[in-house]
């Protein structure tokens, strides 16, 4: 295969280097596509002398000892890069920085190579892409359409292959609509993960960095390397376990009701979200009806309410001196934040207080949230003729997702006809609460795969790149999950009367396998709740019937404390040789008690009529 056909998702990179392809070679390919018509996706691509130290950093390093070796990659220009110009889409407002951002030293002490500067709607103020001075960025697909934004250069530069990931931001949707209409993973990750030092903000107490990638695979591993603990950052947070895995076994999503519901007249939109959650349903997903209307209020309060403010703050002394270097409906919105009261600000933040307790408790029932990612899409044309309204629409399902402090996923879904001669990819998003974004990726990858699709606007297909991974070590900030996997087999089990106390702490059902056949099972004298006692034997053992849980780590020890004498937590082994914790008896515990170990299991017991 030549350079030139090179898939620069990251398992093609590493192979192509394992196979003795240099890093200059791809690193200049990868200049190549930027160069190339690029649908106004850059503002400035670095040129070969500007790229030459950050490749010369590689000079003899094993691509093995990387995570992202020799990676190419694009910023949005409101993030800093050493020695190139951060405009934020406005010439006027240019600087340039002599360090780069934290991230982007994360990623490049990961191995990456930043190759440019991506362009966005002017101050990271827009849904849509078309209001930057250096054009309105175009579709992948179809360069009449919007692309999407405000980081809609990031989006564009992923999805026609000139790089294998890009870093956006997003405050309002702007890591995720992009994502939709160019069939790319978007990850708006937790407020904090990801440092802000070195960003031009554009609502600070809302702003995160995004990941666009093609896989979501490509989207974990980039933020396994750029998720670190930043103090010079105010809002930068430690990495917390993300608790019970639900992309691993049944979970519960959550759907809008039908009333919430709006496309925009997109008929074709409505199909594939319904679409959208059959085939979570495949996935082993149960659908729970969400009322929207507190979420959609929320989301109202960010350019309705004070939080424009925000953004007038990030600029205020360049708008008051040079207004008009600011593009009309930019400065439309950001001027707006000038009149602003104290006392606005205060109730808006006492409601938005309110508006989250009643949305946080949908996660009582469901492990995640599935939305559209945009209503509909609009051609470059009628977003200009209507900036603000039609904006508007599209933010309609993200906006209240960063006010709400959520984690959330933009998947490819499918793609939808827009007229005899358009075919646009079209997204889901997938959303949860905060440090939830490695079961979100997880699951947001099941669910891409379950369809065939090919990989952005390039004809590599995704089937064959590797999937996330289904294991709990390694994860970002090295938190894990945060989970403990318990072996039960008596009244703890599904629907028998201690099983509550699994249940009101949050843990989770992941299987129901056997004991390996070396236990003896007895039903121990005493009450009022009968329980069995499960003895490990040299022979004369059998088989036992289990349930493994997984409890959150914060309250296992609250757990195991409940556990009277005779039993206790200790290692059980497993039919397939693993051991996990589990129930066990100290043998003194069996004086008295029946062995029941022929029935194979507790329920099977209780059915043949033992008393409960």
């Amino acid at each position: 295969m030549s350079l030139s056909q090179l898939s620069f998702d990251l398992a093609s990179l590493q192979a192509a280097y394992r196979s003795g392809t240099s890093v200059r070679e791809v690193i200049a390919e990868a200049l190549a596509r930027c160069r190339a018509g690029n649908h106004h996706a850059f503002i400035h691509v670095l040129s070969d002398a500007e790229v030459a130290p950050h490749v010369a950093r590689l000079d003899g390093v094993d691509p093995a000892g990387l995570p992202l070796f020799g990676v190419p990659f694009a910023i949005k220009d409101n993030i800093d890069l050493a020695g190139v110009p951060t405009t934020a889409a406005c010439p006027e407002f240019a600087y340039t920085p002599t360090g780069s951002a934290f991230l982007i030293e994360q990623l490049m002490a990961a191995g990456a190579v930043p190759v440019g500067k991506a362009n966005l709607d002017q101050f990271a103020t827009g849904l849509n892409g078309t209001r930057s001075p250096y054009g309105a960025c175009q579709n992948a697909f179809d360069p009449d359409f919007i692309s999407g934004g405000s980081s809609s250069g990031s989006a564009v530069s992923v999805a026609k292959g000139c790089v294998t990931f890009s870093l956006g931001t997003d405050t309002a949707g702007s890591g995720r609509v992009p994502a939709s209409f160019n069939n790319l993973v978007g990850l708006k990750p937790t407020l904090g993960l990801l440092s802000g030092t070195g960003l031009v903000p554009a609502c600070r107490s809302l702003d995160t960095v995004s990941i666009f990638a093609l896989t979501a695979a490509d989207v974990q591993a980039v933020l396994g390397a750029a998720a670190a603990f930043d103090a010079a950052d105010a809002y930068s947070r430690q990495a917390q376990s993300f608790g019970v895995d639900f992309s691993q076994g049944p979970f519960r999503f959550g759907v809008p009701r039908v009333q919430d519901l709006e496309f925009f007249g997109n008929d074709a939109a409505a199909k594939l979200f319904a679409t959208s959650v059959q085939r979570l349903k495949t996935l082993g997903g149960t659908p729970v009806e969400v009322d929207l209307t507190p979420f959609l209020e929320a989301a109202r309060l960010l350019y309705d309410g004070p939080w424009v403010a925000e953004r007038y703050v990030a600029i205020q002394d360049f708008i008051d001196a040079q207004p008009e270097a600011v593009f009309p409906p930019v400065r439309t919105i950001i001027e707006g934040g000038r009149s602003v009261t104290g006392a606005q600000a205060f109730s808006a933040s006492y409601r938005l207080k309110a508006l989250k307790r009643v949305c946080d408790a949908v996660w009582a029932d469901i492990d995640c949230l599935l939305t559209p990612t945009a209503g509909t899409i609009y051609r470059i044309a009628e977003m200009q003729a209507d900036p603000i309204q039609l904006n508007s629409n599209l933010g309609r399902y993200t906006n209240f997702m960063n006010l709400l402090d959520y984690s959330a996923v933009a998947v490819p879904s499918g793609f939808l006809a827009n007229g005899p001669a358009q075919c646009l990819p079209w997204g889901v998003t997938l959303a949860a609460p905060a440090f939830k974004d490695i079961p979100l990726l997880r699951l947001a990858d099941r669910f891409h795969r379950a369809e065939t699709f090919t990989l952005g606007a390039t004809p590599t297909p995704l089937a064959g790149t590797p999937a996330c991974s289904g294991l709990p070590s390694g994860e970002v900030g090295a938190a894990g999950s945060g989970t403990v996997r318990v072996a039960v087999c008596g009244a703890h089990l599904s629907g028998l009367p201690l099983n509550h106390q699994l249940t009101s702490r949050g843990a989770r059902l992941i299987g129901s396998p056997h004991s390996a056949p070396e236990y003896q099972l007895h039903a121990l004298a005493g009450g009022p709740v009968q329980r069995p006692g499960m003895v490990r034997v040299a022979s004369g053992g059998s088989a036992i019937a289990l349930e493994v849980w997984e409890v959150p780590a914060a309250h296992f020890g609250s757990f195991v404390a409940g556990i009277p004498a005779p039993l206790g937590i200790g290692k059980v082994k497993l039919a397939d040789g693993t051991e996990v914790p589990g129930f066990i008896c100290e043998g003194q515990g069996i004086a008295g008690a029946t062995d029941i170990t022929r029935f194979g299991g507790w329920r099977a017991w209780l059915a043949a009529g033992a008393p409960r």
